[in-house]
Protein backbone atom coordinates (compact mmCIF):
# COMPACT_ATOMS: atom_id res chain seq x y z
CA UNK A 1 0.00 0.00 0.00
CA UNK A 2 2.64 2.53 0.69
CA UNK A 3 4.49 1.91 -2.52
CA UNK A 4 1.54 2.45 -4.56
CA UNK A 5 0.75 5.88 -2.43
CA UNK A 6 4.55 6.76 -2.88
CA UNK A 7 4.19 6.12 -6.81
CA UNK A 8 1.19 8.38 -6.98
CA UNK A 9 3.11 11.04 -5.24
CA UNK A 10 5.69 10.31 -7.93
CA UNK A 11 3.62 10.74 -10.79
CA UNK A 12 2.11 14.14 -9.39
CA UNK A 13 5.74 15.59 -8.88
CA UNK A 14 6.83 13.93 -12.41
CA UNK A 15 3.95 15.94 -14.10
CA UNK A 16 4.91 19.69 -12.33
CA UNK A 17 8.53 18.75 -12.64
CA UNK A 18 8.49 18.72 -16.29
CA UNK A 19 6.51 21.97 -16.96
CA UNK A 20 9.19 23.79 -14.67
CA UNK A 21 12.10 22.22 -15.95
CA UNK A 22 10.29 23.18 -19.20
CA UNK A 23 9.62 26.59 -18.35
CA UNK A 24 13.24 26.75 -17.40
CA UNK A 25 14.10 26.05 -21.52
CA UNK A 26 15.58 22.95 -21.68
CA UNK A 27 14.77 20.81 -25.27
CA UNK A 28 11.15 19.45 -24.73
CA UNK A 29 12.04 15.62 -25.69
CA UNK A 30 15.36 15.33 -23.47
CA UNK A 31 13.39 17.13 -20.37
CA UNK A 32 10.63 14.82 -21.05
CA UNK A 33 12.82 11.46 -20.84
CA UNK A 34 15.00 12.81 -18.40
CA UNK A 35 13.05 13.86 -15.87
CA UNK A 36 10.94 10.17 -16.73
CA UNK A 37 13.76 8.47 -15.87
CA UNK A 38 14.98 11.01 -13.00
CA UNK A 39 11.22 9.76 -11.40
CA UNK A 40 11.56 6.02 -12.36
CA UNK A 41 14.56 5.43 -10.66
CA UNK A 42 13.14 7.23 -7.37
CA UNK A 43 10.31 4.81 -7.51
CA UNK A 44 12.67 1.70 -8.70
CA UNK A 45 14.31 2.06 -5.44
CA UNK A 46 10.47 2.26 -3.73
CA UNK A 47 9.25 -0.90 -5.45
CA UNK A 48 6.56 1.42 -7.12
CA UNK A 49 8.42 1.04 -10.75
CA UNK A 50 10.14 -2.12 -12.56
CA UNK A 51 13.02 -0.96 -15.14
CA UNK A 52 11.58 -3.89 -16.99
CA UNK A 53 8.87 -2.05 -18.01
CA UNK A 54 11.24 -0.10 -20.19
CA UNK A 55 11.32 -2.74 -22.76
CA UNK A 56 7.63 -2.23 -23.90
CA UNK A 57 9.04 1.46 -25.46
CA UNK A 58 10.81 -0.98 -28.13
CA UNK A 59 7.55 -2.23 -29.84
CA UNK A 60 6.04 1.74 -29.16
CA UNK A 61 8.69 3.25 -30.97
CA UNK A 62 8.94 0.63 -33.87
CA UNK A 63 4.79 0.91 -34.19
CA UNK A 64 5.41 4.97 -34.57
CA UNK A 65 7.84 4.87 -37.10
CA UNK A 66 5.86 1.94 -39.31
CA UNK A 67 2.50 3.75 -38.87
CA UNK A 68 0.81 4.78 -41.87
CA UNK A 69 -1.45 7.05 -40.39
CA UNK A 70 1.46 9.08 -39.50
CA UNK A 71 3.47 9.00 -42.63
CA UNK A 72 1.10 11.31 -43.56
CA UNK A 73 2.88 13.90 -41.10
CA UNK A 74 6.62 14.49 -43.27
CA UNK A 75 4.39 14.27 -46.77
CA UNK A 76 2.39 17.37 -45.32
CA UNK A 77 5.25 19.20 -44.13
CA UNK A 78 7.30 18.52 -47.30
CA UNK A 79 4.03 19.97 -49.46
CA UNK A 80 3.76 22.82 -47.20
CA UNK A 81 7.57 24.10 -47.57
CA UNK A 82 7.29 23.31 -51.81
CA UNK A 83 4.61 25.65 -51.76
CA UNK A 84 6.33 28.15 -49.65
CA UNK A 85 9.58 27.80 -52.07
CA UNK A 86 7.83 28.01 -54.97
CA UNK A 87 6.62 31.58 -53.79
CA UNK A 88 3.22 30.72 -54.03
CA UNK A 89 2.27 32.43 -50.96
CA UNK A 90 3.75 35.58 -52.19
CA UNK A 91 1.32 35.30 -55.25
CA UNK A 92 -1.59 34.86 -53.35
CA UNK A 93 -0.98 37.65 -50.74
CA UNK A 94 0.04 40.17 -53.54
CA UNK A 95 -3.41 39.57 -55.71
CA UNK A 96 -5.73 39.10 -52.99
CA UNK A 97 -4.34 42.34 -51.56
CA UNK A 98 -5.71 44.02 -54.72
CA UNK A 99 -8.48 42.36 -55.08
CA UNK A 100 -10.12 43.59 -51.75
CA UNK A 101 -7.58 46.23 -50.75
CA UNK A 102 -9.63 48.80 -52.15
CA UNK A 103 -12.14 48.64 -49.36
CA UNK A 104 -11.95 49.86 -45.83
CA UNK A 105 -10.13 46.66 -44.21
CA UNK A 106 -10.01 44.70 -47.55
CA UNK A 107 -6.46 44.46 -46.91
CA UNK A 108 -7.01 42.89 -43.02
CA UNK A 109 -9.69 40.37 -45.01
CA UNK A 110 -7.30 39.44 -47.42
CA UNK A 111 -4.70 38.47 -45.44
CA UNK A 112 -7.22 36.44 -43.19
CA UNK A 113 -8.61 34.61 -46.59
CA UNK A 114 -4.89 33.93 -47.76
CA UNK A 115 -4.18 32.69 -44.31
CA UNK A 116 -7.30 30.43 -44.61
CA UNK A 117 -6.39 29.37 -47.94
CA UNK A 118 -2.71 28.24 -46.89
CA UNK A 119 -3.97 26.60 -43.75
CA UNK A 120 -5.76 24.48 -46.13
CA UNK A 121 -2.96 23.63 -48.61
CA UNK A 122 0.49 23.62 -45.74
CA UNK A 123 -0.84 23.34 -42.33
CA UNK A 124 2.45 24.56 -41.47
CA UNK A 125 2.33 27.60 -38.95
CA UNK A 126 5.51 29.25 -38.73
CA UNK A 127 6.02 29.26 -42.33
CA UNK A 128 2.87 30.94 -43.30
CA UNK A 129 3.28 33.48 -40.28
CA UNK A 130 7.06 34.29 -41.66
CA UNK A 131 5.68 34.48 -44.99
CA UNK A 132 2.70 36.74 -44.72
CA UNK A 133 4.90 38.97 -42.00
CA UNK A 134 7.26 39.70 -44.29
CA UNK A 135 4.94 40.14 -47.43
CA UNK A 136 1.88 42.01 -45.34
CA UNK A 137 3.34 43.72 -42.01
CA UNK A 138 5.32 46.43 -44.47
CA UNK A 139 2.05 47.03 -46.67
CA UNK A 140 -0.18 46.88 -44.10
CA UNK A 141 2.04 49.85 -42.16
CA UNK A 142 2.17 51.64 -45.37
CA UNK A 143 -1.18 51.80 -46.07
CA UNK A 144 -2.25 53.74 -42.83
CA UNK A 145 -3.26 50.53 -40.32
CA UNK A 146 -2.90 50.27 -36.72
CA UNK A 147 0.31 48.11 -36.13
CA UNK A 148 -1.66 46.20 -33.40
CA UNK A 149 -4.38 45.52 -36.13
CA UNK A 150 -2.04 44.36 -38.38
CA UNK A 151 0.07 41.95 -35.89
CA UNK A 152 -3.20 40.57 -34.94
CA UNK A 153 -4.54 39.51 -37.77
CA UNK A 154 -1.58 38.21 -39.35
CA UNK A 155 -0.59 36.18 -35.71
CA UNK A 156 -4.06 34.92 -35.89
CA UNK A 157 -4.52 33.73 -39.52
CA UNK A 158 -1.13 32.32 -39.75
CA UNK A 159 -2.62 29.86 -36.90
CA UNK A 160 -5.37 28.32 -38.87
CA UNK A 161 -3.34 25.92 -40.38
CA UNK A 162 -3.48 24.12 -36.87
CA UNK A 163 -7.46 23.46 -37.62
CA UNK A 164 -7.72 23.62 -40.93
CA UNK A 165 -6.84 20.58 -42.57
CA UNK A 166 -4.53 19.14 -43.62
CA UNK A 167 -3.36 19.98 -40.17
CA UNK A 168 0.17 18.19 -38.93
CA UNK A 169 -1.59 18.64 -35.38
CA UNK A 170 -4.59 16.41 -36.42
CA UNK A 171 -2.68 13.50 -37.47
CA UNK A 172 -1.55 13.17 -34.34
CA UNK A 173 -4.79 13.35 -32.62
CA UNK A 174 -6.11 10.80 -34.33
CA UNK A 175 -3.11 8.34 -33.63
CA UNK A 176 -3.47 9.16 -30.24
CA UNK A 177 -7.36 8.94 -30.53
CA UNK A 178 -7.29 5.76 -31.62
CA UNK A 179 -5.58 4.06 -29.03
CA UNK A 180 -7.63 6.00 -26.28
CA UNK A 181 -10.97 4.97 -27.80
CA UNK A 182 -10.24 1.84 -28.03
CA UNK A 183 -8.77 1.35 -24.62
CA UNK A 184 -11.64 3.12 -23.56
CA UNK A 185 -14.60 0.76 -24.97
CA UNK A 186 -12.31 -2.14 -23.86
CA UNK A 187 -12.92 -0.56 -20.67
CA UNK A 188 -16.78 -0.70 -21.15
CA UNK A 189 -16.86 -3.91 -22.52
CA UNK A 190 -17.18 -3.32 -25.86
CA UNK A 191 -15.07 -5.74 -27.83
CA UNK A 192 -15.51 -4.11 -31.06
CA UNK A 193 -15.03 -0.30 -31.08
CA UNK A 194 -16.22 2.28 -33.73
CA UNK A 195 -12.37 3.44 -35.05
CA UNK A 196 -11.61 6.93 -35.05
CA UNK A 197 -9.69 8.05 -38.03
CA UNK A 198 -7.78 11.16 -39.09
CA UNK A 199 -10.33 11.39 -41.84
CA UNK A 200 -13.18 11.81 -39.45
CA UNK A 201 -11.09 14.57 -36.98
CA UNK A 202 -10.25 16.57 -40.67
CA UNK A 203 -13.50 16.68 -41.91
CA UNK A 204 -15.46 17.89 -38.46
CA UNK A 205 -12.83 20.46 -38.05
CA UNK A 206 -13.59 21.74 -41.47
CA UNK A 207 -16.63 23.96 -40.07
CA UNK A 208 -15.54 25.22 -37.37
CA UNK A 209 -11.66 26.01 -38.72
CA UNK A 210 -14.15 28.29 -41.09
CA UNK A 211 -16.38 29.64 -38.42
CA UNK A 212 -13.30 31.41 -36.99
CA UNK A 213 -12.09 32.38 -40.38
CA UNK A 214 -15.79 34.51 -39.88
CA UNK A 215 -14.83 35.47 -36.78
CA UNK A 216 -11.56 36.82 -37.55
CA UNK A 217 -12.99 38.85 -40.78
CA UNK A 218 -16.16 39.92 -38.44
CA UNK A 219 -14.25 41.30 -36.05
CA UNK A 220 -12.09 43.43 -38.94
CA UNK A 221 -15.08 44.32 -40.61
CA UNK A 222 -16.33 45.91 -37.23
CA UNK A 223 -12.91 47.68 -36.58
CA UNK A 224 -12.87 48.84 -40.21
CA UNK A 225 -16.73 50.78 -39.69
CA UNK A 226 -16.26 52.19 -35.89
CA UNK A 227 -12.36 53.14 -36.51
CA UNK A 228 -11.72 53.64 -40.10
CA UNK A 229 -8.22 55.54 -39.43
CA UNK A 230 -7.23 51.57 -38.22
CA UNK A 231 -8.34 50.12 -41.18
CA UNK A 232 -7.75 52.33 -43.98
CA UNK A 233 -8.57 51.24 -47.81
CA UNK A 234 -5.22 50.81 -50.22
CA UNK A 235 -4.64 52.76 -53.55
CA UNK A 236 -4.04 50.64 -56.64
CA UNK A 237 -2.63 52.06 -59.87
CA UNK A 238 -4.35 52.23 -63.25
CA UNK A 239 -2.34 49.18 -63.91
CA UNK A 240 -2.60 47.29 -61.09
CA UNK A 241 -6.59 47.35 -61.30
CA UNK A 242 -6.36 46.27 -65.40
CA UNK A 243 -4.25 43.12 -65.01
CA UNK A 244 -6.05 42.03 -61.57
CA UNK A 245 -8.59 39.36 -63.12
CA UNK A 246 -5.44 38.11 -64.93
CA UNK A 247 -3.43 37.94 -61.55
CA UNK A 248 -6.60 36.41 -59.97
CA UNK A 249 -6.72 33.77 -61.56
CA UNK A 250 -3.07 32.65 -61.85
CA UNK A 251 -2.50 33.22 -58.02
CA UNK A 252 -5.84 31.31 -56.97
CA UNK A 253 -6.37 28.63 -59.47
CA UNK A 254 -3.11 26.91 -58.37
CA UNK A 255 -3.65 26.45 -55.18
CA UNK A 256 -7.28 25.74 -54.89
CA UNK A 257 -6.84 23.02 -57.54
CA UNK A 258 -4.14 21.55 -54.93
CA UNK A 259 -6.62 22.27 -51.96
CA UNK A 260 -9.24 20.69 -53.80
CA UNK A 261 -7.00 17.58 -55.01
CA UNK A 262 -5.96 17.00 -51.21
CA UNK A 263 -9.27 18.03 -49.02
CA UNK A 264 -11.70 17.18 -51.92
CA UNK A 265 -9.78 13.35 -51.86
CA UNK A 266 -10.88 13.27 -48.49
CA UNK A 267 -14.35 14.40 -47.92
CA UNK A 268 -15.18 12.47 -50.74
CA UNK A 269 -13.83 9.31 -49.35
CA UNK A 270 -11.74 8.54 -52.49
CA UNK A 271 -8.45 8.77 -50.60
CA UNK A 272 -7.37 8.31 -46.85
CA UNK A 273 -5.69 11.38 -45.11
CA UNK A 274 -1.70 9.82 -45.83
CA UNK A 275 -2.62 8.65 -49.52
CA UNK A 276 -4.24 12.28 -49.96
CA UNK A 277 -0.99 13.73 -48.51
CA UNK A 278 1.08 11.87 -51.44
CA UNK A 279 -1.27 13.30 -53.52
CA UNK A 280 -0.57 16.84 -52.25
CA UNK A 281 3.41 16.01 -52.10
CA UNK A 282 3.46 15.22 -55.67
CA UNK A 283 0.74 18.52 -57.00
CA UNK A 284 3.11 20.87 -54.69
CA UNK A 285 6.30 19.82 -57.12
CA UNK A 286 4.29 20.14 -59.95
CA UNK A 287 3.32 23.79 -59.46
CA UNK A 288 6.70 24.19 -58.53
CA UNK A 289 8.37 23.34 -61.41
CA UNK A 290 5.13 25.06 -63.48
CA UNK A 291 6.31 28.31 -61.63
CA UNK A 292 9.80 27.00 -62.73
CA UNK A 293 10.82 26.92 -58.90
CA UNK A 294 11.87 23.40 -59.00
CA UNK A 295 15.38 22.36 -59.10
CA UNK A 296 17.71 20.22 -57.24
CA UNK A 297 18.87 22.61 -54.73
CA UNK A 298 15.19 23.49 -53.87
CA UNK A 299 14.07 20.30 -53.47
CA UNK A 300 17.52 19.38 -51.23
CA UNK A 301 16.38 22.25 -49.09
CA UNK A 302 12.82 21.17 -48.78
CA UNK A 303 13.57 17.72 -48.03
CA UNK A 304 16.01 18.83 -45.11
CA UNK A 305 13.32 21.48 -43.62
CA UNK A 306 11.22 18.46 -43.93
CA UNK A 307 13.55 16.30 -42.55
CA UNK A 308 14.28 18.80 -39.74
CA UNK A 309 10.64 19.28 -38.88
CA UNK A 310 9.54 15.72 -38.74
CA UNK A 311 12.62 14.43 -36.74
CA UNK A 312 11.68 16.80 -33.93
CA UNK A 313 7.80 16.54 -33.64
CA UNK A 314 9.00 12.65 -33.69
CA UNK A 315 11.84 13.16 -31.18
CA UNK A 316 8.87 14.74 -28.99
CA UNK A 317 6.71 12.18 -29.55
CA UNK A 318 9.19 9.35 -28.40
CA UNK A 319 10.07 11.72 -25.06
CA UNK A 320 6.05 11.69 -23.98
CA UNK A 321 5.92 7.75 -24.75
CA UNK A 322 8.59 7.44 -21.90
CA UNK A 323 6.54 10.28 -20.24
CA UNK A 324 3.64 8.27 -20.40
CA UNK A 325 5.13 4.81 -19.56
CA UNK A 326 6.32 5.92 -16.15
CA UNK A 327 2.70 8.46 -15.30
CA UNK A 328 0.80 5.00 -15.90
CA UNK A 329 2.79 2.56 -14.21
CA UNK A 330 3.72 4.56 -10.72
CA UNK A 331 -0.23 4.73 -10.51
CA UNK A 332 -0.75 8.29 -12.15
CA UNK A 333 -3.32 7.54 -14.70
CA UNK A 334 -5.52 5.65 -11.32
CA UNK A 335 -5.34 9.05 -9.78
CA UNK A 336 -6.30 11.42 -12.75
CA UNK A 337 -9.01 9.08 -13.00
CA UNK A 338 -10.55 9.40 -9.88
CA UNK A 339 -10.28 12.70 -9.78
CA UNK A 340 -11.80 13.68 -12.97
CA UNK A 341 -14.72 11.16 -12.36
CA UNK A 342 -15.28 12.80 -9.09
CA UNK A 343 -15.50 16.42 -10.47
CA UNK A 344 -19.11 17.60 -10.27
CA UNK A 345 -20.70 17.75 -13.50
CA UNK A 346 -19.97 14.31 -14.62
CA UNK A 347 -18.19 14.15 -17.91
CA UNK A 348 -19.09 18.06 -18.72
CA UNK A 349 -17.00 19.06 -15.46
CA UNK A 350 -13.66 16.46 -16.30
CA UNK A 351 -14.33 18.01 -20.12
CA UNK A 352 -14.39 21.76 -18.83
CA UNK A 353 -11.26 21.23 -16.24
CA UNK A 354 -9.46 19.22 -19.53
CA UNK A 355 -9.97 22.61 -21.66
CA UNK A 356 -9.67 24.54 -19.11
CA UNK A 357 -5.85 22.79 -18.31
CA UNK A 358 -4.90 22.97 -22.12
CA UNK A 359 -5.57 26.37 -21.90
CA UNK A 360 -3.38 27.19 -19.57
CA UNK A 361 -0.81 25.02 -20.41
CA UNK A 362 -0.78 26.92 -23.43
CA UNK A 363 0.87 29.74 -21.82
CA UNK A 364 3.96 27.93 -21.30
CA UNK A 365 3.87 24.55 -23.92
CA UNK A 366 3.94 24.01 -27.36
CA UNK A 367 1.38 22.48 -28.94
CA UNK A 368 2.55 19.27 -29.73
CA UNK A 369 3.83 19.23 -26.07
CA UNK A 370 0.53 19.26 -24.82
CA UNK A 371 -1.35 16.97 -26.78
CA UNK A 372 1.59 14.00 -26.34
CA UNK A 373 1.94 14.89 -22.58
CA UNK A 374 -2.07 15.33 -21.75
CA UNK A 375 -4.29 13.44 -24.68
CA UNK A 376 -2.94 10.03 -23.83
CA UNK A 377 -3.42 10.38 -19.96
CA UNK A 378 -7.04 12.03 -20.42
CA UNK A 379 -8.45 10.81 -23.51
CA UNK A 380 -9.29 6.96 -22.67
CA UNK A 381 -10.99 8.57 -19.69
CA UNK A 382 -13.19 11.24 -20.84
CA UNK A 383 -13.87 8.77 -23.83
CA UNK A 384 -14.94 6.31 -21.53
CA UNK A 385 -17.47 8.69 -19.51
CA UNK A 386 -19.18 9.14 -22.88
CA UNK A 387 -17.70 12.14 -24.78
CA UNK A 388 -17.61 12.23 -28.53
CA UNK A 389 -14.09 11.34 -29.74
CA UNK A 390 -14.44 13.58 -32.74
CA UNK A 391 -15.93 16.32 -30.78
CA UNK A 392 -13.44 16.12 -28.59
CA UNK A 393 -10.56 16.07 -31.10
CA UNK A 394 -11.74 19.15 -32.71
CA UNK A 395 -12.43 20.85 -29.10
CA UNK A 396 -8.47 20.09 -28.53
CA UNK A 397 -7.21 21.36 -31.80
CA UNK A 398 -8.81 24.78 -31.51
CA UNK A 399 -8.32 25.39 -27.72
CA UNK A 400 -4.85 24.16 -28.49
CA UNK A 401 -4.86 26.99 -31.21
CA UNK A 402 -4.37 29.63 -28.96
CA UNK A 403 -1.34 28.20 -27.83
CA UNK A 404 0.76 29.78 -30.39
CA UNK A 405 -0.87 33.33 -29.39
CA UNK A 406 -1.03 33.57 -25.66
CA UNK A 407 2.83 34.77 -24.42
CA UNK A 408 5.55 33.88 -22.84
CA UNK A 409 5.20 31.13 -25.49
CA UNK A 410 3.22 31.82 -27.97
CA UNK A 411 5.53 30.95 -31.17
CA UNK A 412 3.31 32.66 -33.48
CA UNK A 413 4.31 36.46 -32.02
CA UNK A 414 8.02 34.85 -32.15
CA UNK A 415 7.95 34.15 -35.89
CA UNK A 416 6.44 37.72 -36.63
CA UNK A 417 9.00 39.35 -33.86
CA UNK A 418 11.49 37.83 -35.92
CA UNK A 419 10.86 39.63 -39.19
CA UNK A 420 8.77 42.64 -37.88
CA UNK A 421 10.24 46.00 -38.55
CA UNK A 422 12.03 47.93 -35.48
CA UNK A 423 9.47 50.15 -35.41
CA UNK A 424 6.87 47.38 -34.03
CA UNK A 425 7.25 46.93 -30.50
CA UNK A 426 6.83 43.77 -29.25
CA UNK A 427 4.43 45.19 -26.66
CA UNK A 428 2.01 45.84 -29.91
CA UNK A 429 2.10 42.34 -30.90
CA UNK A 430 1.30 41.04 -27.73
CA UNK A 431 -1.28 43.48 -27.17
CA UNK A 432 -2.60 43.06 -31.26
CA UNK A 433 -3.36 39.34 -30.40
CA UNK A 434 -5.49 39.81 -27.66
CA UNK A 435 -9.06 40.14 -29.33
CA UNK A 436 -8.29 37.14 -31.10
CA UNK A 437 -7.40 35.16 -28.62
CA UNK A 438 -10.95 35.87 -27.37
CA UNK A 439 -12.21 35.17 -31.11
CA UNK A 440 -10.56 31.96 -30.49
CA UNK A 441 -12.52 31.18 -26.98
CA UNK A 442 -15.40 32.47 -28.63
CA UNK A 443 -15.39 29.89 -31.18
CA UNK A 444 -14.27 27.18 -28.83
CA UNK A 445 -17.54 27.76 -26.88
CA UNK A 446 -19.47 27.69 -30.31
CA UNK A 447 -18.48 24.34 -30.64
CA UNK A 448 -18.59 23.04 -26.90
CA UNK A 449 -22.49 24.84 -26.83
CA UNK A 450 -23.05 22.90 -30.90
CA UNK A 451 -21.67 19.71 -30.84
CA UNK A 452 -23.19 19.31 -33.88
CA UNK A 453 -20.47 21.93 -35.74
CA UNK A 454 -17.93 19.14 -35.51
CA UNK A 455 -19.59 15.95 -35.58
CA UNK A 456 -22.58 16.46 -38.26
CA UNK A 457 -20.37 16.74 -41.46
CA UNK A 458 -18.15 13.55 -40.50
CA UNK A 459 -20.99 11.64 -40.03
CA UNK A 460 -22.46 12.48 -43.26
CA UNK A 461 -19.30 11.74 -45.35
CA UNK A 462 -18.50 8.72 -43.70
CA UNK A 463 -22.09 7.60 -43.13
Amino acid sequence: MDSILIGEALSVAMFFGVVAVLMLGFPVAFTLAGTSLIFAGIGWQFDAFNPALFGTLVSRYVGAMVNEVLVAVPLFVFMGVMLERSRIAEQLLVTMAQLFGSLRGGLGLSVIMVGALLAASTGIVGATVVTMGLLSLPAMLKAGYDPKLACGIICASGTLGQIIPPSTVLIFMGDILQGANAQAQMALGNFAPNPVSVGDLFVGAFIPGFILVGLYMGWTILIAILRPQAAPALEMTAEERRDLPKNVVVALVPALALIVAVLGSILTGIATPTESASVGAVGAMLLAAIRRQFNYAILRHVMMSTMQITSMVFVILFGASMFALVFRTLGGDALLEEFLTALPGGATGAMLFVMFLMFVLGFILDTFEIIFIVMPLTAPILLQMGIDPVWLGVMVGINLQTSFLTPPVGFSLFYLRSVAPASIGTNQIYRGVVPFVALQVTGLALVWIFPQLATWLPALVFK
